[in-house]
């Protein structure tokens, strides 16, 4: 059957296995500590344009959201974030159970407006029973978003600005960043956001790897214990060198951008043959996730030789499904579909 139904089902690619089988009688250092880690940061630093920023590697995407969060309030703080966003969904609580509160603001197709958020933080400012409140310690946006939009340069430039002025730090979540990065009209490279936040992470699971996801700080200092912080959560692997190898492959001949590019090339000609074969559109995605309006006959149909994701109902006995590309769908897969989608397949 194939797949479209996430773009973390794949294996790893071919250079990120070539990299670990290479060196794996090196026996370097445990816990991260090692040459080939330290040669992935230097990459990571590289791509960035900041020489000096601290970066840590974890292995998942809700683990490194919970950690850092954890790391980075103090027991009375929340985070804040938009009601779509991937820790108030799609993380079973995770950050809560480090007994932190999610503060809530409405969101516009996954984003967050910087009006509305300077709105509630001048709002909880100069509210004088504010004591009495969880504070907010730090401002979560995912890039792309949880619904495969993207922020403009100028947005991001705006969130951050109003973070700025109430000091508080904003923190990106970047499990899908290569494709928010490569998507046509994407108007922020990785060396502007990293200037615009105070903490981001790189993904590498869902883009080449087959774990590993790098935490970047950037403009403030990671918390002086993170790595015992990562301890407490699980969160320190003792053959660190893995996800290293890892993130130097991705980082070397700008294979990460490539493989990227190469899920929103297959994304594009995918949500071309959607439009060609006269399907709706819940919104209007840039990058790797599509979301796709089909009836719910259609749906029963095509989920007996496609794999999709159901994200909800809608109007009309009509359900809206995701597809998504990955950094190895490739040219058969969309044929596959489009043979599904008129019947044809097999």
């Amino acid at each position: 059957m194939i797949s479209f139904e996430c773009d973390y089902n794949n294996g790893a690619h071919p250079k990120v296995l070539e990299n670990l089988v290479r060196y794996n009688d090196a026996k370097p250092t445990p816990y991260g500590f090692d040459e080939f880690s330290e040669r992935a940061k230097d990459r990571i630093r590289e791509a960035i344009g900041m020489p000096d920023v601290q970066i840590f590697f974890l292995t998942g995407g809700t683990q490194t959201n919970a950690t850092t969060i954890d790391s980075m309030l103090y027991q009375y703080e929340g985070v804040i974030c938009v009601d779509s966003g991937h820790i108030n969904v799609h993380e079973a609580g995770a950050v809560e159970f480090t007994e932190h509160k999610i503060i809530v603001l409405p969101g516009e197709q996954g984003k967050m407006d910087a009006k509305v958020l300077d709105r509630y933080l001048d709002d909880f400012m100069h509210d004088g029973n504010n004591a009495h409140a969880v504070y907010p310690g730090l401002v979560y946006i995912t890039f792309p978003t949880e619904l495969g939009t993207i922020y403009t340069a100028r947005e991001l430039d705006d969130i951050y600005q109003v973070c700025r002025r109430y000091d508080i730090p904003l923190y990106i979540d970047g499990a899908r960043m290569g494709y928010g990065l490569m998507a046509d009209g994407c108007d922020i490279t990785l060396p502007y956001l990293a200037r615009h936040c105070d903490v981001f992470y790189i993904g590498g699971t869902k883009i080449g790897a087959l774990c590993g996801e790098a935490v970047v700080f950037t403009n403030r200092q990671a918390h002086k214990h993170f790595f015992s912080i990562q301890k407490q959560h699980g969160a320190v692997i003792a053959k660190g060198a893995l996800i290293g190898l890892q993130f130097e492959a991705l980082f070397t001949d700008d294979l990460y951008f490539r493989l990227s590019r190469h899920a929103i090339d297959m994304a594009m000609r995918m949500k071309q043959i959607f439009r060609d074969s006269g399907y709706e559109f819940w919104l209007d995605s840039p990058t790797n996730q599509q979301f796709v309006i089909l009836p719910d006959a259609e749906v029963d149909r095509l989920s007996r030789q496609i794999q999709f994701t159901h994200w909800g109902q809608t109007s009309g006995h009509r359900t809206i499904c995701r597809f998504v590309t990955s950094w190895a769908t490739t040219e058969d897969d969309l044929a596959c579909l489009e043979r599904a989608l008129h019947g044809q397949l097999d």
